[in-house]
């Protein structure tokens, strides 16, 4: 469901991470087993939420979450995030960096957009594929979330099925085997 060659998001730009996965006991948060890091990475377009991005990430640490903003964000762009020391490199890289809160403290949504999208993508794996989340799978989940997502305010909704059927002509297929030994290397 992902257009080859698709644009960065671009201007202004809240970035989080969300994890998911069902209900496990054990630490919460960051750290957390068994469960799959998502960064969501909204476009804010006159205080509305514009385009999405959802990439799937192996751990929270500097270098995969920089790696993952250089390749959905367009230099020049101004990033928004919480104080989490693994967005510690974007101060000093092409990107303008504004750190919404230092501490951990709970207190105000200042991250709105990307926590309505996580709020959203959550309720929406939960009803559409009632709680099933395959961690082999979950790339997919999240290309066809963010498809539908973008494609929200469309005014010619027939457009959709023709531009899924455009989009699969244009990429390589997906071989069996790679969908269910989970083998894809897809992110978003």
């Amino acid at each position: 469901m992902v257009r080859p060659g698709r644009e960065r998001l671009s201007g202004t730009i809240e970035v989080d991470e969300t994890y998911l996965g069902g209900q496990k006991s054990g630490k919460r948060g960051r750290g957390a087993t068994g469960k799959n890091l998502v960064m969501i990475a909204c476009e804010i377009k006159e205080k509305r939420i514009g385009r999405i991005r959802l990439y799937r990430l192996s751990d929270a640490s500097s270098k995969s979450l920089i790696e993952a903003i250089r390749e959905l964000i367009e230099p020049g762009s101004t990033i928004y995030t919480d104080g989490w020391s693994g967005y510690e490199p974007l101060k000093s890289s092409e990107f303008q960096h504004i750190v919404i809160r230092d501490s951990s403290n709970l207190g105000d949504d200042l991250l709105p957009h990307d926590h309505l999208v996580a709020a959203l993508l959550k309720r929406w794996l939960l009803g559409t594929y009632q709680g099933a989340v395959g961690p082999s799978h979950i790339d997919y989940y999240l290309d066809e979330y963010t498809f539908r997502f973008n494609r929200r305010a469309s005014r010619s909704r027939g457009k959709l099925f023709y531009r899924l059927l455009q989009q699969a002509v244009a990429i390589a297929p997906v071989k069996g085997s790679e969908i269910i030994a989970g083998t894809s290397k897809h992110n978003i």
